[in-house]
């Protein structure tokens, strides 16, 4: 199994202040501009590194244009969407008839697993990925062919191509994957796709593409463009902040985009339209979000190789760890220490995901963390 032992260096004279964490060395504060700029969340007694939520956002830019939108709170938001369509359509390089904006990717994922399968079929899906359509589909009657992950825990390409049968009315990929943080690589995750796409609709759940780190690394969008049967999803929960507005969106070919528009409930709201139509405008929030995550992963790493902790490279916003006992056992222990972590990934019971947050909260992780283990 590959696991990552990287570090990366930070200087704090780039940011002007600095913070020791035992064991750790410096690590970059937040300058008062920084801070009225970007919005970190404020260290609470129990840090939430759970949920994979960025722990900077609303920008300030954002905050106020949500202000701003207020007035508007007594419409229905479908007048308001066309701008943010225009937007999304230019960023991703299609018509906006490919475009389906939704109350975050979520429900995103769970109206395209229901459209698809409501009436009788199967979902190929990895174990352990992120649940939110096989679980909303099972209600629904569908099931689901799980395939466990690989030797390296990234998705068993192979064996969900062989898994594909005719019930199967959906292969399911979150690439970057959640728990794991893993990435496949490109030729291999793009190869799948497109002789997939041949015989049953592929779901790419691209809520982490922003934070890949590798060069040119393709969105399924491409294949999208080129008329693949590929639906693919994207959000502003994670690099952009906006977790709490609900708003995503997904991009397909014209006829797919039609049939999950008819069934998309909850859409979103005009303060999240807004925001969202903002937020593609704030570069300078979008490179600090990703600056600070890596920086943040950085002090994740640090703390686990320091303690002998086997990690992956992650791709993400979070880091997958083997925690060498019971996950509940380790949520328990860290809650007392004020750390919120995340929950079981069956089979994965002797791993903890855990996500990035402001060096105020990486400090205490580190701290309690080695409190656990040494």
């Amino acid at each position: 199994m590959k696991f990552n032992r990287r570090q990366w260096l930070r200087s704090a004279a780039l940011t002007g202040g600095a913070s020791l964490i035992s064991g750790l060395g410096i690590i970059p504060k937040l300058s008062a501009e920084e801070i009225a700029k970007f919005n970190p969340r404020p260290l609470e007694d129990l840090a939430r590194l759970s949920s994979n939520e960025n722990p900077y956002g609303p920008s300030k830019k954002v905050r106020d244009r949500l202000f701003k939108s207020f007035d508007d709170g007594c419409r229905y938001p479908y007048s308001y969407q066309n701008e943010l369509l225009d937007k999304l359509a230019e960023r991703e390089g299609v018509p906006k008839d490919h475009i389906v904006i939704t109350g975050g990717s979520t429900e995103a994922l769970k109206v395209a697993g229901i459209t698809f399968t409501r009436n009788g079929g199967e979902i190929i899906a990895s174990k352990p990925t992120f649940l939110a359509m096989m679980s909303y589909a099972q209600m629904w009657g569908a099931e689901v062919n799980w395939v466990d992950v690989d030797e390296n825990l990234q998705h068993d390409l192979d064996g969900m191509q062989k898994a594909i049968n005719p019930s199967t009315k959906m292969v399911f990929l979150c690439n970057p994957n959640n728990p794991t943080g893993t990435l496949l690589s490109a030729d291999d995750f793009e190869k799948f796709c497109r002789e997939t796409s041949k015989h049953t609709t592929v779901f790419s759940d691209e809520a982490y593409f922003e934070f890949i780190d590798e060069p040119n690394y393709p969105s399924m969008v491409k294949l999208v463009k080129e008329g693949e049967n590929i639906i693919v999803s994207r959000t502003f929960s994670k690099v952009f902040g906006l977790a709490g507005l609900r708003i995503g969106y997904i991009v397909a070919r014209p006829d797919l985009a039609h049939k999950i528009r008819e069934n998309v409930v909850a859409f979103t709201n005009v303060l999240a339209l807004e925001a969202a139509k903002e937020a593609l405008d704030d570069k300078e929030f979008f490179e600090f979000s990703l600056n600070k995550n890596k920086e943040a992963k950085s002090t994740i790493y640090h703390t686990l190789d320091d303690l002998g902790l086997r990690h992956l490279e992650s791709h993400t916003n979070f880091v997958f760890f083997e925690s060498g006992m019971h996950i509940d056992k380790l949520v328990d222990q860290m809650k007392d220490k004020g750390v919120l972590i995340g929950r079981e990934f069956p089979p994965f019971s002797n791993w903890c995901r855990i996500s990035t947050g402001t060096p105020e909260e990486m400090e205490r992780f580190d701290k309690a963390l080695r409190s656990v283990y040494t």
